[in-house]
């Protein structure tokens, strides 16, 4: 057994405690069947992130956070490596100068989908007509954009075949940010778009009972910010494919923020996910690591360790070190940071030798202040098996100066 219960909660990899006294916290309200802890968990708000929270006839607007549906699409192309590497640095130049990264972007070319129709809007129609159609304006305009934080478009090579991937992460955007925080102000007895207190990192988590109006309604507007989610990182794939001029032979795209109807044991159940992969068996998942290390497509297995883990494994490998720690504190006079620990130096002197072409990104997302990846792997071997390792050749992200408090 490669997990350690803890005061009622399951653990696996190495316990850190405040993630795990959130984890606590949540175990201790509600309808809680299991709380448990991936090997890549530390602190979120409310819920840890790497945190997994099982809960019987209700769901959490904290729980599942402000960037629902936020998740990974890998493809595999029908390009090699070898074939792209002599413009390799004019392909990221591409990628950087078409896709929308950075918090609050809209693209100039709006990008339009069928679930603009989707019957789920009628949510936000009830909740009242200007909140419909500012919502539904920031989520045309945003689709398809990228954001700041840990989010990007990578091209990796894969190990053994040399074939040419690429992978992303985001997920809901500002449509999704102001669909929890909304919900997070009704159930405080709020106005849905009221300017709200700071939500707090160690507060109880925010519970609604499905069954009721207003958790039926949180569950849908989910759902619609999920497939949005989807919707976006579909796009973007499209359009890495175009600036490649390649297609796609194989796919894997899942949410990591979210919440799942799922039976257990017999038991119906909603699994409240916060970033951790599902992991069910035969379940594909796409992982990514650092900016200078591995990510991995892996496979859930059908043992008795993954049902434990209500089959539910790693997002990524972890931080070890906060933005404000690498990258010191911002002062938006001058926009420079002071006092961070890791300097744009080392950061890009570490990616050049890993082989990276690299465009944006600060030292608050370098190698440095992530958990090696195969660590938090080997942690729950007998959950996932892994079927492709993928090396990064290419790497974007938002800019240095951009800051996304809802990065996960």
């Amino acid at each position: 057994m490669a997990y350690q219960i803890i005061d009622g909660v399951r653990v696996w990899g190495n316990p850190e405690a405040g993630a795990l006294a959130q984890a606590k916290t949540c175990a201790e309200h509600g309808n809680v069947v299991q709380a448990l802890l991936m090997a890549d968990h530390h602190k979120g708000y409310s819920q840890p992130i790497g945190g997994v929270i099982v809960y019987e006839g209700q769901i959490s607007p904290s729980g599942v956070g402000y960037d629902i549906g936020c998740g990974n699409k890998a493809v595999r192309t029908n390009l090699l490596a070898v074939d792209i590497r002599p413009w390799l640095g004019h392909i990221m130049d591409e990628i950087a100068r078409n896709v929308s990264f950075g918090i609050g972007r809209v693209n100039s070319e709006k990008v339009d989908h069928e679930l603009f129709d989707d019957p789920d809007w009628s949510v936000y129609a009830a909740i009242g007509r200007q909140e419909h159609d500012k919502l539904k304006k920031l989520a045309r305009d945003q689709l398809g954009t990228v954001g700041s934080g840990n989010h990007f478009v990578d091209l990796f090579e894969e190990a053994g075949t040399g074939r040419l991937w690429i992978g992303n992460h985001f997920g809901s955007r500002g449509f999704g940010h102001k669909t929890a925080s909304g919900f997070i102000n009704l159930a405080a007895g709020r106005e849905f778009l009221a300017n709200a207190p700071g939500e707090k990192m160690d507060q109880p988590p925010v519970l609604l009972d499905l069954d009721s109006e207003l958790g039926d309604m949180y569950y849908r507007a989910m759902k619609l910010a999920g497939r949005y989610a989807y919707a976006g990182r579909d796009a973007v794939i499209r359009q890495v494919l175009a600036i490649l001029g390649a297609d796609a032979e194989f796919e894997v795209h899942n949410h990591h923020n979210y919440a799942w109807k799922e039976t257990h044991d017999g038991r119906e159940t909603v699994v409240v996910r916060k970033g951790a992969t599902p992991s069910a068996p035969g379940q594909l998942g796409f992982i990514g690591g650092s900016m200078g290390d591995i990510s991995v497509i892996v496979r859930g297995k059908d043992t008795e360790e993954n049902r434990a883990a209500f089959y539910s494994t790693v997002h990524g490998a972890g931080r070890i070190m906060s933005r404000t720690q690498a990258a010191g504190k911002m002062n938006w006079k001058t926009r420079t940071r002071s006092g961070g620990l890791i300097s744009e130096t080392q950061m890009h002197e570490a990616v050049r030798s890993f082989g990276v072409e690299l465009r944006g990104a600060g030292t608050d997302e370098s190698p440095f202040v992530y958990r090696k990846l195969q660590e938090v792997l080997d942690a729950h071997a007998e959950t996932i098996e892994v079927l492709h390792v993928l090396k990064p050749i290419g790497v974007c992200m938002a800019g240095a100066d951009e800051f996304d408090p809802y990065k996960d």
